[in-house]
């Protein structure tokens, strides 16, 4: 019994070091270290290429065109430089550390120079959802980052080269956040460029995290010097470098998981506890602070009574919400403090969550509520003889079936004529603009 266990072990550990061996089909290390270094190069056609790149990505998120994003994050070399910084740290190479260093924050200074260039001269000035998506960096972040960095270093030690490098471009996304931030400058808002400048370094440090463990897994040629003294002081170096690299990592990762555990107890405490028949909640705040965390609410309709809400804050602990700080507006409070958009806005949530299992006229009911927006510096600039227009979303009762659906309408009337090539221009622009599938244009 004893030796068929022995033989079932002996035989599984042949099986996993087979098919789990990244030593098989590893590329000379040799031609490993001389690619790294030729991309973390930052000089002539790499260097436009970054720039074409990042006025891609700013147009896509500009038009909240997710295809024109991919495509911009698959030209981007941004990689290069970054694996560079993960080489040389694996590898004792303080010359390739600071050549790393030194291009990626040319890359950083000029994408974001070219993204704020672009944005303040763009006529289109709303931040779309992609945009906004890169503000605020979540928990999902550092593990794409990582599992991605691990994955691209991989790649780039094989001999053959797959798709998977401009795969790991695509899901760490370092260009959208540069892109962003550029955004924030241009606008002003510094809580965009914070954020997304969070988001960037967070890609950064653990990309390259990923690729120094995998260069220290596969044993690459870690570099010695003939004073002995020097190279000791190179490793100091290094070991200060990893060490300044990792430890804020490991904080921000830290806060980032500590964080979307807060938000997602608080949103389970407000969707369970302040479910009644008579008061809704129009408005949530989750702040989150190293000062203490708070669960800001605002509600309209019936006044909980005090002993209510003593009654909601007791439970507070059974969502892991101890220590946190429940404010409640109602009454004179949240009349002082109320918009009516956030009220808009709720009420829609709530019949598009109640009847989303109805049948297509719930549905054009429900988008004929959606709020549209005001387009009229947009157009101005798109069509300078506009006098007027009127936009609104009607439902389109269809003859050859009992289904309905709905249509944009707009209406332009303008000084100047407007042939059928603009007119489809307006309608193609005005589709991604109100991301809609159906809108009809007229013009008089």
């Amino acid at each position: 019994m004893m030796k068929k266990r022995s033989r079932l072990i002996r035989l599984l550990r042949v099986f996993v070091s087979r098919r789990f061996n990244l030593h098989l089909d590893k590329a000379d290390e040799e031609d490993v270290v001389m690619s790294i270094r030729k991309n973390s190069d930052f000089v002539g056609a790499n260097l436009w290429t970054l720039i074409f790149a990042i006025f891609i990505a700013s147009i896509g998120l500009n038009v909240n065109s997710t295809a024109v994003i991919i495509g911009a994050m698959l030209i981007s070399p941004l990689m290069g430089p970054i694996m560079g910084i993960g080489l040389g740290l694996g590898t004792n190479d303080f010359d390739l550390i600071k050549k790393g260093l030194r291009n990626l924050l040319i890359a950083t200074i000029i994408s974001i120079a070219t993204s704020a260039i672009y944005f303040w001269l763009t006529p289109l000035h709303d931040a779309q959802s992609e945009l906004l998506a890169r503000t605020t960096p979540s928990v999902w972040d550092v593990f794409i980052a990582f599992f991605g960095g691990l994955a691209g270093i991989v790649a780039g030690t094989r001999k053959e080269k797959t798709n998977v490098i401009p795969g790991v471009a695509i899901a760490t996304a370092l260009m959208p956040p540069l892109c962003t931030a550029g955004f924030g400058i241009a606008s002003g808002n510094i809580y965009y460029f914070l954020g997304a400048i969070y988001l960037y370094f967070i890609n950064t440090v653990f990309i390259g995290i990923s690729t120094f463990l995998i260069v220290r897994f596969l044993k690459f040629k870690v570099r010695h010097f003939e004073n002995q003294a020097y190279e000791k002081k190179v490793s100091r170096y290094i070991i200060g470098i990893i060490t300044l690299t990792i430890l804020p990592s490991i904080f921000l990762a830290y806060r980032i998981v500590d964080k979307s555990i807060f938000e997602n107890n608080a949103r389970a405490f407000v969707s369970q506890e302040f479910n009644f028949k008579n008061t809704q909640v129009v408005n949530r705040v989750f702040k989150y602070s190293s000062g203490g965390n708070e669960v800001d609410l605002l509600l309209i309709g019936y006044e909980l009574p005090e002993n209510v809400i003593n009654s909601i804050r007791a439970r507070m602990k059974n969502y892991k919400l101890d220590d946190v700080k429940l404010i409640v507006r109602q009454g004179l409070n949240a009349r002082q403090e109320i918009d009516f958009s956030q009220i808009k806005a709720s009420i829609l949530e709530d019949v598009i969550r109640r009847d989303s299992s109805a049948g297509s006229n719930t549905t054009s009911a429900n988008k004929l509520a959606i709020a549209l927006p005001d387009l009229r510096d947009e157009l101005r600039a798109l069509t300078p003889g506009l006098r007027s227009y009127s936009i609104n979303n009607v439902i389109r009762y269809r003859m050859d079936t009992l289904r309905n659906d709905t249509i944009t309408q707009v209406v332009i009337v303008s000084a100047e004529t407007i042939n059928a090539a603009g007119r489809l221009r307006m309608q193609t622009w005005l589709k991604s603009r109100l991301k809609s599938d159906s809108v009809n244009v007229i013009v008089q």
